[in-house]
């Protein structure tokens, strides 16, 4: 097997892709298999840095932690992360993929994190939805950040979007990207046709932070379970770079982007940089000095 280096241009930017798929759920096989041909396809658009949805190589519909338990893997040990390691290394590219975990007796809404030289970290999720909390312990690893060769990546799934927290930490511990496995369904209030609120989210916690967002979801109903799909890229300015994806096809959103830009454009003036301007004297103690050792 030939390994190729990351791929990245000699002005420093890399093609960005955020695969949105359609799991069959409890086939995990299919799943990885499918996941696998979907990674071929991004790697032949030069995709150095590819994201897949949540808990893609399971779906996400459990009846009870009974079932999730039985679909679960260990990691870095189990079958899925095995052959996305083997695809990452035979492209030389980096890839962020939610899996279901199971770590002893407990099971974990988890991505994993892996370059093309092996596995390099897992973040579980941190917030819960809805009967999540049935099956899933809470995230126990905070919101690190993976210093890779080709930037430094955070990673937050579906939920966790909706904590500006999120992505500030992330931004502080000097996050260039934060990649977003994630399964969006409807929002209550959402009119007909109306973009998705995450995608809003997104757009927000990306102007308001300076960080490059990748953000995919998956698409079709599962167990009576309707999702969005609307998978995007957002530069550090807010505004999309590719996307909003189908709201019902799989698709596959490509950006080729700067991640170095996140951290030298954050001084937008002459007088104004969006994480130093931090009032932390007058925020919460908490909120204020919980990561002084920041990245600025």
């Amino acid at each position: 097997m030939t390994l190729h280096a990351p791929t990245q241009s000699t002005t420093g930017s890399i093609v960005v892709a955020c695969i949105q798929m359609q799991p069959a759920f409890g086939d995990v096989s299919a799943n990885v298999a499918h996941s696998l041909e979907l990674i071929d396809q991004a790697a032949a658009r030069d995709a150095g840095l590819v994201v897949l949805p949540e808990l893609a190589n399971t779906g996400y519909m459990f009846a009870s932690r009974e079932e999730a338990f039985r679909l679960a893997e260990e990691i870095p040990g189990g079958p899925t992360v095995v052959a996305w390691a083997e695809r990452a290394a035979r492209h030389g590219l980096h890839l962020v993929a939610g899996i279901t975990e199971r770590s002893g007796s407990d099971l974990y809404n988890s991505a994993v994190v892996i370059g093309p030289e092996g596995y390099i970290g897992t973040f579980r999720k941190v917030h819960l939805w809805n009967e999540e909390n049935l099956f899933f312990e809470p995230g126990n690893l905070g919101f690190p950040v993976f210093h890779t060769a080709i930037g430094r990546i955070g990673v937050a799934i579906c939920y966790d979007g909706w904590f500006p927290e999120t992505y500030r930490l992330c931004a502080l511990q000097g996050a260039d990207i934060v990649c977003v496995p994630t399964n969006w369904v409807p929002i209550p209030g959402q009119v007909e046709g109306r973009e998705a609120m995450a995608n809003i989210l997104a757009m927000a916690a990306a102007h308001s932070n300076s960080i490059f967002i990748a953000c995919a979801d998956r698409v079709g109903i599962e167990r009576g379970q309707l999702f969005e799909g609307q998978s995007l890229i957002v530069s550090y300015t807010g505004w999309p770079v590719a996307g909003p994806g189908s709201r019902d096809a799989e698709d596959i959103l490509i950006a080729e982007v700067d991640l170095g830009e996140a951290r030298r454009k954050r001084n937008w003036n002459a007088f104004n940089q969006v994480l130093r301007d931090r009032r932390s004297d007058v925020y919460d103690e908490m909120l204020g000095s919980s990561l002084k050792r920041g990245w600025y």
